[in-house]
């Protein structure tokens, strides 16, 4: 018989995602974050530019909304864009309120007070960063808060292979995720993590391309879980390698 865990909400996945859900949902629910390595490791830590969001006054809304149609070249969905850039100022608040040091403005060019800079595709300052290690010092701030939340527990070295479901298991009725199977890479064992609800938080699949400067760790297994759960899995012809690179053998 394999170990079981049971818990309210199972995260996988301990990047800038998983860990920032299992901040705002574990004052009401028991939240379990799975790591693939250690709790540190993943995309998140090594991104470094900055974020993008309107915070200074001489912005707006609808020019982020603009910028952000132009260098999508049509393909945006109205939809996601719309909702991600009027949010983009709360999230940012969020990761300010858990003391994530973005990097203060010294002169009076923001009125955020934060030193804002401007990248390909933006017409007003609006990248907000920590240095040129941005999600270094995101990562590290988020994990320290989880650490010392006591309505999380977070386990490192262990890689989720499958999800749980009603319809694998034959129980009829209907299909719904009930947990996850996941390898425990200290014993080397399978074990059960049962949960009322899983998120996937697993970050991207860079390393199923031969070159990448990505973790070794981004594989694509939350997508694949996903599609064999039954979710529909779309857009993805769409893959940014960042930080970018030229490779030369």
């Amino acid at each position: 018989m394999s170990p079981q865990n049971s818990t309210d909400v199972l995260i996988i996945g301990s990047g800038a995602a998983g860990l920032t859900l299992a901040l705002q949902l574990a004052d009401k629910a028991h939240v379990t974050v799975l790591s693939k390595a250690g709790q540190e490791e993943g995309c998140t830590l090594y991104a470094q530019g900055g974020v993008a969001a309107v915070l200074d006054e001489q912005d707006s809304v609808e020019s982020h909304v603009e910028d952000t149609f132009n260098a999508g070249a049509g393909l945006c969905d109205p939809r996601v864009v719309q909702y991600v850039v009027e949010h983009g100022r709360g999230a940012i608040e969020t990761l300010i309120a858990e003391g994530v040091p973005f990097t203060r403005e010294e002169t009076k060019e923001s009125s955020s007070g934060y030193h804002l800079t401007r990248e390909g595709g933006h017409s007003h300052r609006r990248v907000i960063h920590a240095a040129d290690a941005t999600g270094n010092a995101i990562e590290r701030t988020l994990l320290e808060r989880a650490r010392a939340h006591t309505g999380i527990s977070l386990y490192d070295n262990h890689i989720a292979i499958d999800l749980i479901t009603r319809q694998k298991l034959e129980l009829g009725g209907e299909n719904r995720v009930l947990g996850a199977y996941v390898l425990n890479r200290h014993t080397g064992h399978v074990e059960v993590f049962r949960a009322r609800s899983v998120v996937l938080a697993s970050g991207g699949a860079s390393k199923v391309y031969l070159y990448t400067t990505n973790p070794d760790l981004s594989t694509g297994d939350g997508i694949a879980m996903a599609w064999r759960a039954g979710c529909r899995v779309a857009n993805m012809e769409f893959s940014q390698f960042h930080p970018t690179c030229l490779y030369h053998p």
